[in-house]
């Protein structure tokens, strides 16, 4: 019973298990903001992105409506939306009428969501190899890839301010723990059994050895 006490213990390490979580969190969004910068300075068109901060912006990586294609400039909604349009009348016709000068027109460019998007997908590439080194047992990886996901919802929503509502950002989110989980399973799974293969002599072959070695000492 003490022994199986202490196995027990062994195997549950909160301190492990916490350090292994925030590890690769900070590794996903570490990846993430390396591929996302430069190709949205690419394929993004320049004047939407300037609206909401730039290639760099951390939104880019925690905000949900950025990979929705939604806007978030919250200068723009409501009733705020609307003082930014004016116009000239005179005689009860209006003789012109647009937006202030460097407002933004409500525009939101659709090739941001797809590059964030496939963003992710890249990086699902990378997450596999940081649940292979850090997790390296295939029963675990499911977990801890959830966990992830679970915690990029989490501080999505609080970062914000709002639920995500977008279907494409939650088939981008289950497209990413699909295809992180299945590879990242049989990767584990083919170097344990590769590492853990050991070929040795069937049982009575070796008892037969042993009583050879036994008579001939006699």
């Amino acid at each position: 019973m003490a022994a199986q006490s202490r196995a027990s213990n062994a195997s549950w390490d909160p301190i492990l298990l916490i350090s292994q979580i925030i590890s690769m969190q900070t590794l996903h969004y570490l990846t993430l903001s390396i591929i996302i910068p430069p190709l949205l300075s690419i394929f993004a068109e320049p004047s939407a992105l300037v609206f909401e901060g730039g290639a760099t912006n951390v939104g880019m990586i925690m905000d949900w409506r950025e990979m929705a294609g939604r806007p978030t400039v919250r200068g723009m909604q409501g009733e705020d939306r609307w003082n930014a349009y004016y116009g000239a009348w005179s005689g009860g016709k209006q003789l012109g009428s647009g937006w202030e000068e460097g407002r933004w027109d409500g525009w939101t460019d659709p090739m941001r969501g797809w590059v964030i998007a496939f963003s992710w997908m890249i990086a699902s590439s990378a997450d596999i190899y940081y649940l292979c080194i850090l997790i390296r047992r295939p029963r675990l990886i499911l977990d801890f890839a959830l966990t992830l996901a679970f915690s990029h919802l989490v501080l999505t929503t609080y970062y914000s301010a709002s639920i995500p509502t977008s279907m494409f950002f939650w088939l981008v989110i289950f497209a990413w723990s699909a295809t992180t989980v299945i590879m990242a399973e049989q990767v584990c799974v083919k170097r344990e059994m590769t590492e853990g293969l050991v070929i040795s002599p069937p049982r009575d072959e070796v008892d037969d050895m042993e009583m050879g070695e036994l008579l001939r000492r006699d």
